[in-house]
């Protein structure tokens, strides 16, 4: 899609949820080995291994500096490189539909997969590109920056949906923070 088309719905994730939009969550498949980054109303990765949060919140070196040289020293905060290897290649989904239930207070939004070529990972782990779609359930919260951590959490729940990720974002809940991890 277009730029206009991708404000158009970002913009209905910010009309839903406003404190909510693009802040980043995390969560673990453990049975799979995975590391959901949840951010909402915009994308979901899911990367293989356990990740810790910490690391995940450290923005991706995809962008180059004003002069175009690429210095990881040229930026005035942390970035971290893009992996080469095909196994640490995080699948990624984008926002495609978003939409608000009143009846539970809760918003439920779908991210399909955004198909990229990449070499095939070679170890035995399961294979995130597996799931074509992540269903995000959220209720809004706008005292979220009243409490630290400033952000949420995400837990993975169960589904018979084939291809299908299904992640409860919220409130943290204790043993869920980066420091407790």
């Amino acid at each position: 899609m277009d730029r206009v088309e991708s404000l158009k719905r970002l913009k209905v994730s910010s009309n839903l949820d406003s404190a909510g939009l693009i802040q980043q969550s995390f969560c673990y498949d453990i049975s799979r080995n995975w590391t959901i980054s949840v951010s909402w109303g915009y994308a979901v990765q899911i990367l293989r291994g356990n990740i810790l949060a910490r690391e995940m919140e450290i923005p991706v070196r995809t962008f180059l500096d004003w002069n175009g040289v690429g210095d990881e020293n040229s930026f005035s905060f942390n970035t971290r490189p893009v992996s080469m290897d095909p196994c640490q290649k995080p699948s990624l989904y984008f926002v495609s539909n978003s939409l608000y239930n009143p009846k539970t207070n809760q918003t439920a939004s779908e991210y399909v997969r955004f198909r990229v070529p990449n070499k095939k990972c070679r170890r035995k782990m399961a294979d995130p590109a597996r799931i074509s779609r992540v269903e995000v359930y959220k209720k809004p919260d706008p005292t979220m920056w009243d409490r630290a951590p400033r952000r949420n959490c995400c837990r993975i729940l169960p589904t018979k949906k084939k291809r299908t990720l299904v992640i409860d974002v919220g409130v943290c809940r204790d043993g869920e923070t980066v420091e407790e991890q």
